[in-house]
């Protein structure tokens, strides 16, 4: 059996990222998770295919960055 999407995750299946707070004073884990999302500078954007993975650095840094769906 196939699993039902839910909630935030359905739809067009990517997920825009964007900076929104700038990395100083940050742990050494979230400024890692953040370059990982591909963010470098204040205001960058990325589109990522939402997953699972990508959700779960999100919800890490969620206080330095917006999700724009």
């Amino acid at each position: 059996m196939a699993k039902k999407e839910t909630g935030a995750t359905q739809g067009s299946g990517t997920v825009k990222v964007r900076l929104v707070k700038g990395l100083r004073g940050t742990q050494a884990r979230h400024r890692l998770s953040v370059k990982a999302l591909g963010l470098n500078k204040l205001n960058d954007m990325r589109e990522l295919k939402d997953s699972p993975q990508v959700r779960g650095l999100i919800n890490k840094v969620h206080y330095l960055v917006r999700v724009e769906e």
